[in-house]
């Protein structure tokens, strides 16, 4: 992360985790999901990183690496991709969009300086750059019902459809709802900050934007969970994560197989349990039908606005409709389960 930018976050009241320096707070967990609940919020997207693709070849680069068909990415739209290990696990999930001819990936910051050197040793002799982008460009969060009004008085304009991109010294990305990410030039990005929180946007941190990636299904593949789920077990394809007509990928043999031939037996589901401190991301989750063999993992995990924690969890199908999900052993505390705002089969 750039120290000017940490700096001025600091100085703004911004604190550092110091067992997840990518994590930035300015308020308890449970007042930033409270705030991101009920205000329109901007919050510094530290805990993503960046790189950044360029060169002749890096289209077809990433086209034989993602599960998504980069070559039909336009400077105006941005997609959900991801890279997957040869048994068609996911190793990380991206958001990636155009910078000017070039490609920005946006992943989990723990997950970013191996994943860097993992897709650079792919490069061999084709005509393509990667490098760390958190170097020339951060990203900002923007959320809430308000966030029109204050993206229009920071003099930024805002895409109509999800995913849509407006290109720009600071790029606007409509992720999902009310919700944007700001992708700015470093020494912007302060004044982007401050113009927003003129027009009225709250402060807030890593935990606000989490909560709300819960409440929209939208999972990311960080360390905790990196080489463990297939992507529909994941929702993936359900959020345009993966194209199954392009070519092959890592994994896409395993992927395609689980559309078209398998049964899936897992999706991922959102619940909250009263216990905060008992939901961690990796927990195991049990049913009474598979007894002291686990039905599933919490993928994500953040204090709710109104006590205990909601979070994304990957379990049985069958767990699910059966309705009664526990965390840590068939008598560890239960889940309540709760629907995605999209359809899941």
């Amino acid at each position: 992360m750039s120290t000017p930018w940490i700096n001025f976050l600091q100085q703004h009241g911004a604190s550092i985790d110091a067992t997840q320096p990518a994590r930035i707070c300015f308020k308890s967990p449970r007042e930033e999901a409270v705030l991101a609940a009920s205000s329109t919020v901007v919050v510094p997207l530290t805990h993503l990183g960046l790189i950044h693709a360029s060169g002749d070849e890096a289209s077809s680069f990433l086209q034989n690496l993602g599960s998504n068909d980069i070559k039909k990415l336009a400077p105006d739209r941005a997609q959900h991709n991801s890279l997957n290990s040869p048994k068609g696990r996911m190793l990380a999930s991206f958001i990636v969009w155009r910078s000017d001819g070039d490609y920005l990936l946006a992943l989990s910051a723990d997950l970013h300086a191996n994943i860097l050197k993992k897709l650079s040793m792919y490069v061999l002799r084709a005509k393509v750059k990667l490098r760390d982008g958190g170097d020339e460009r951060l990203l900002l969060g923007l959320a809430g019902t308000h966030a029109l009004m204050a993206l229009e008085a920071a003099g930024l304009s805002a895409p109509a459809e999800t995913l849509g991109v407006i290109q720009g010294q600071t790029r606007v990305i409509h992720l999902d709802g009310e919700r944007y990410i700001l992708d700015c030039a470093a020494d912007t990005a302060p004044q982007v900050w401050t113009a927003l929180v003129d027009a009225g946007a709250q402060a807030a941190g890593t935990a606000a934007w989490r909560w709300l990636d819960i409440q929209a299904g939208l999972p990311l593949v960080t360390a905790q969970t990196q080489d463990e789920f297939v992507a529909q077990m994941l929702n993936f394809e359900l959020l345009g994560g993966v194209n199954f007509q392009k070519g092959c990928y890592p994994g896409q043999e395993i992927v395609a197989r689980t559309q078209y031939l398998g049964k899936l037996k897992k999706r991922m589901f959102r619940a909250h349990v009263a216990d905060a401190g008992a939901a961690q991301v990796g927990t195991d989750l049990y049913a009474p039908e598979f007894g002291a063999q686990s039905c599933g993992k919490v993928v994500a995990a953040v204090e709710s606005p109104e006590g205990g924690a909601d979070l994304l969890a990957v379990m049985q199908i069958s767990a699910h409709e059966a309705g009664e999900v526990h965390l840590n052993g068939v008598d560890g505390p239960r889940l309540v389960l709760s629907t995605l705002p999209y359809a899941v089969d």
